[in-house]
């Protein structure tokens, strides 16, 4: 494979001097391959760094091959510190979700178009992840269907409320229901149309998101989030 363009997402040392890159490629999904002397004294670190579209060339051999060029397109996207954890959380997603060798060009754009709007201060951080992952599930067969009962096929409506059931859809609730997995009829409709520009329809976008992912993950944890969790916890006890 020849000057394939590429994102890192994660590596881990391998012997004395190497590294096993797990990368995100538009032509060819998620790849591993073994970078032999890419650690400190090689010249190839310099290139493979996170948020940096590169140009990798490797040989394919079984399920991981081995790397043998990389160059960098564009310099790593400048994301603020507090931003990086939402970045490294995105990685883990596509680590742990997207099969080997299984190519998704729209999701590796997806990707990319998220890190620009990391690094944009005038984009709003839980909106772009929302709708990476909205995209994420779309991408992988586990898409969400927002805008019409699962019953019956008809709209949903914005003034209605609604239980959403993972593997069903939405159903209609007559009255006043509670629960984890309850929305009005405004918010699915929010994040159908991506556009998610209010509190609230951005909240009810997180506790969604996070069941669908949750049941893809199938009870395998996500550190980024755990990390996150324990920040928040950290700065909320900072504040009194």
């Amino acid at each position: 494979m020849q000057l394939e363009p590429a994102f890192l997402l994660h590596h881990y040392p391998w012997r004395d001097s190497s590294r096993i890159l797990e990368l995100l490629t538009r032509g060819h999904g998620r790849v591993s391959v073994f970078a032999r002397a890419a650690r400190r004294g090689s010249a190839l670190p310099a290139a493979l760094q996170p948020f940096a579209e590169l140009l990798v060339s490797w040989t394919a051999r079984g399920e991981a091959g081995q790397l043998t060029g990389a160059e960098r397109v564009r310099g790593a996207a400048r994301i603020e510190s507090d931003r990086l954890m939402s970045a490294f959380y995105a990685n883990e997603l596509l680590v742990k979700l997207l099969p080997r060798h299984d190519p998704h060009p729209a999701l590796y754009d997806a990707y990319a178009a998220l890190l620009v709007r990391l690094a944009d201060p005038a984009e709003r951080p839980a909106r772009s992840l929302r709708l990476f992952e909205k995209r994420l599930l779309e991408e992988l067969g586990w898409g969400l269907s927002l805008e019409c009962e699962a019953a019956a096929g008809l709209p949903v409506e914005a003034t209605r409320c609604y239980r959403y059931r993972i593997d069903g859809g939405a159903e209609l609730l007559d009255g006043v229901a509670e629960g984890s997995l309850v929305f009005s009829g405004a918010s699915l409709l929010s994040l159908a149309r991506e556009e998610l520009d209010d509190e609230r329809s951005l909240a009810d976008a997180r506790r969604l998101l996070k069941a669908a992912l949750d049941q893809c993950l199938d009870g395998r944890p996500l550190r980024t989030r755990e990390v996150m969790i324990a920040m928040r916890a950290h700065a909320g006890a900072q504040g009194g």
